[in-house]
């Protein structure tokens, strides 16, 4: 989080409290992960690799790689 702005870091505190007080579905929290994913174009490296004919280790050198949930995945979303 220390990337973030102010203002990011109070939305995420906003959100993470709101989340506390209210039920949510696991089906919601999913949804909100891939409406994420979506903004992020987010995909695993063999995935993106694929879709833009590169090789693996070309995607690794090349491209921003950040883990999430012990899953390496392509962030690209320029």
């Amino acid at each position: 989080m220390s990337n973030l702005s102010e203002k990011e870091r109070q939305v995420l505190e906003k959100f993470l409290k709101y989340v506390y007080t209210n039920d949510f579905s696991n089906e919601f929290l999913v949804q909100l992960i891939e409406l994420a994913g979506s903004f992020l174009n987010l995909q695993t490296i063999p995935d993106y690799a694929r879709e833009n004919n590169l090789s693996y280790n070309g995607v690794k050198k090349t491209r921003q790689i950040r883990k999430i949930f012990n899953v390496k995945f392509v962030i690209d979303n320029n």
